[in-house]
């Protein structure tokens, strides 16, 4: 065997001769097939080489540097294959420019710039960089806008919304040069405790499909090479969201059936509508860790959903199957996780790096698989076009950051995304000609807790927090600021000035949640879990003590998870549902107090009273209904698809295309919706269904459709939905997707609960 040297010195010699003969390597032809190029690319790599295109990592990391700049140099060197000898040039990196660039969008394509000069001037194969970014609500790094997250963003239920949410963040993304977003969470939020649930958008598995194909249409699109749009990944398949105990990385004990009816819809809607990315989640499933399965990587995501895009390991994820005891070492870990289907490595893990190379070495893992995994990561690049235009405009990308249209974007999704959950007596809207208010609550005018988490680490943009957004609506008001306490720690103890504040003012607005990662004791987000969703620290004392005042008091919450509060539930009489609220939540807020927007917003996911409720979901099984607990109600605080407007909207006029269908027959379900209230308003009109009697257990009912629209006072409007076989169909016993004959209930409403039309019919 030929030492490293000599071959790579071999290999330089074979390209010098062909470049002085004037031959274009096929692979740098682009006139060729796709195809054609990575076979020729691949059959000139070192095993060093191969190994490097397989690792693209994090570069929180340490081994790349400790310090932003340091961290700048340590990426040039992996680009070039010298900080390690271990393997050759690297593919690519993950979170570059939140952790090593974190100034204006100008200064990260020129930095980025910089780094593909070097892979293609500097490297022997001239193979270009892939770039990765988190972009659960935009882009994850500086001068970049600041959505909503998660439930706030699924509370819209505006598949519209959804695409220009991430055609924006694609596009901010592409000009800079980052060419994937990940952390793209579609998976059902099934366990609130789970911190990394607040990334999620809803408990349902329809929603959830819905909002996948809305995320892949409008972040990638139609032609992902286009200067626009980003490589989708769809994070964490096939799902982290009901674990153990609702502690992340807990074991998912889940059947198959559950697998394939609650957790993998959402993955197969998003691989239809051609996503090209998936991160692979931490937690065993069936006593499996995902990054050692076979069964989940490749037989179920590539054989059976038709997968052909990279999977990527979490951050440490070859890791997981070391502490899960499956492996030994990293070594065995790395040529299992190669083995199940794992492509590429975001962490500097000596199983997907220096181990991986002694591995193959050793004959303990298979160049075939090897060969697999880079195949794939060629071929991503080549369909991002980045052997053709692997540099970008550094104009350009200073143009197309953070555009007032982009922000403006931002606040209509905030708008729309927050919930009215309760509005006694009409308080809200509130008038705009009150003289006094109190402000109230640790979450009033912190912008970190109204953000969520993934965001950057230096936000250079302002946010608008609630407080902001009061002042700058009623600037006439004499308006009176106190923290109260903090979300989770003892100080500061200001209970008694917020409740002599708020008995001074006209009207209260208390601004209570959660604390969320990247501030000291998060008590949401990734690797924050909790025991009890009732509010932290001296929360309700605070929110107590200010009610008792005796003068009106409006709750708004700012929280990634459904709380349970029960006591604000019986005694405030208005609460809103603000979610994570994005950069402009505070305005978005302030405009739904005043009454500047209407709310429209409909909770993607149901709010227990108690964690001891858990799990809840609206479509639970029938034998729930048989029995009570002795100590509380079985039912929620609010259930899922719920939500109140300043309007008031009839259903009427229920039409069921046929009495009678065939199995692979459709059915067209109608109905008229009218505003009778006297302001402008949004609906969002729920369908839901349920076979009257099946070969199997039934959920009482499943959302199959929605359609959300605008009225206008004294307005009426039909909507339509059509129920195909994709709708009606079940898994039998034996595990087959099939219609079975039957009676199918039709339900459309204004929740799962508040269903206002009821009709059937029947399958023969």
């Amino acid at each position: 065997m030929l030492h490293k040297t000599g071959l790579t010195f071999l290999l330089a010699l074979t390209e010098l001769i062909c470049s002085a003969a004037g031959q274009t390597p096929i692979y740098l032809d682009s006139k060729q097939p796709v195809e054609k190029r990575i076979q020729d690319l691949l059959g000139r790599m070192t095993l060093l080489e191969k190994v490097g295109q397989m690792n693209m990592p994090c570069v929180y990391l340490d081994q790349l540097g400790k310090d932003p700049v340091a961290k700048q140099e340590g990426c040039r060197r992996f680009t070039l294959g010298t900080l390690t000898a271990d393997i050759g040039p690297g593919g690519g990196f993950f979170t570059l420019a939140d952790n090593a660039l974190q100034g204006k969008a100008r200064e990260q394509a020129i930095y980025f710039n910089e780094l593909q000069k070097l892979a293609l001037e500097k490297t022997r194969l001239r193979i270009p960089l892939l770039q990765s970014e988190e972009g659960t609500h935009g882009v994850m790094c500086s001068d970049k806008t600041i959505f909503p997250e998660g439930l706030a963003i699924g509370s819209t239920w505006s598949m519209d919304l959804v695409r220009k949410i991430y055609a924006t963040a694609a596009r901010e993304a592409r000009s800079a040069g980052i060419h994937q977003l990940y952390t793209l969470v579609v998976e059902p939020n099934r366990d609130p405790r789970l911190g990394r649930n607040e990334e999620g958008y809803s408990e349902d598995p329809y929603l959830c499909s819905r909002i996948a194909e809305a995320i892949v249409r409008g972040a990638q699109g139609y032609d992902v090479s286009a200067k626009d749009k980003v490589a989708t990944g769809l994070c964490h398949y096939p799902g982290q969201s009901q674990p153990a105990g609702g502690l992340e990385r807990g074991a998912m004990h889940i059947s198959d059936r559950m697998l394939w009816e609650v957790f993998l819809p959402p993955w197969a809607a998003g691989i239809r509508a051609g996503a090209l990315g998936v991160m692979a989640t931490y937690p065993a499933i069936d006593e499996v860790p995902t990054h050692a399965s076979a069964k989940i990587l490749t037989h179920i995501l590539r054989e059976q959903l038709g997968f052909q895009g990279l999977v990527l390991s979490e951050g440490g994820g070859i890791g997981t199957l070391v502490y899960e005891r499956v492996a030994p070492s990293q070594k065995e870990a790395g040529q299992m996780a190669l083995r199940a289907g794992l492509d590429v490595g975001i962490s500097y893990e000596s199983g997907y790096m220096k181990s991986l190379i002694e591995s193959v070495q050793e004959g303990k893992a298979s160049m075939g698989d090897i060969d697999r995994a880079v195949t794939r990561t060629l071929r991503q690049k080549f369909q991002l076009g980045l052997f053709e235009h692997p540099y970008v405009d550094p104009d350009e990308a200073a143009r197309l950051a953070h555009t007032k249209e982009n922000q403006d974007l931002a606040l209509r999704v905030a708008r729309e995304g927050i919930v009215l959950l309760k509005n006694d007596g009409n308080l809200l809207p509130l008038s705009k000609n009150v003289k006094s208010i109190a402000v109230i609550g640790p979450n009033a005018d912190d912008r970190r807790n109204q953000l969520g988490d993934y965001v950057p680490r230096r936000i250079l943009q302002n946010v608008v927090t609630v407080l902001a957004g009061v002042r700058a609506k009623v600037p006439n008001a004499q308006i009176k600021y106190v923290k109260g306490c903090d979300v989770l720690d003892p100080e500061p103890n200001e209970i008694a000035l917020a409740k002599q504040a708020a008995s001074q003012a006209d009207v209260s607005i208390v601004v209570l949640g959660e604390r969320h990662m990247g501030t000291p004791r998060a008590t949401d987000g990734e690797g924050s879990d909790v025991a009890s969703l009732d509010l932290t620290g001296r929360q309700q004392d605070l929110l107590e003590a200010v009610a008792s005042a005796g003068k009106p008091t409006v709750l708004v919450l700012e929280n990634g998870r459904p709380l349970s509060i029960r006591w604000a539930a019986e005694h405030l009489p208005a609460i809103v549902e603000a979610w994570n609220c994005g950069e402009r939540g505070g305005e978005a807020v302030a405009d739904v107090l005043f009454g500047d927007y209407n709310p429209s917003g409909r909770l993607p996911i149901t709010v227990p009273r108690h964690a001891g409720q858990l799990p809840m979901y609206y479509n639970y099984m029938p034998s729930k209904s048989r029995r009570r607990y002795v100590d509380f109600p079985i039912t929620p605080l609010w259930e899922f698809g719920y939500g109140l407007s300043y309007t008031k909207f009839e259903y009427s006029n229920l039409n069921i295309s046929a009495k009678q269908i065939g199995m692979r027959g459709s059915v067209e379900v109608s109905a008229d919706i009218a505003n009778a209230g006297s302001v402008a308003g949004e609906e969002v009109v729920q369908l839901y269904i349920n076979q009257e009697v099946s070969s199997v257990t039934r959920r009482v009912k499943e959302l199959k459709g929605f359609r959300k629209f605008a009225l206008p006072p004294g307005a009426k409007k039909s909507v339509r939905f059509t129920l195909t076989p994709e709708e009606l169909s079940i898994y039998d016993q034996h595990m087959v997707r099939r219609v079975e004959p039957g009676v199918f209930h039709v339900m459309v409403g204004s929740s799962s609960e508040q269903v206002r039309l009821k009709g059937s019919f029947e399958v023969r």
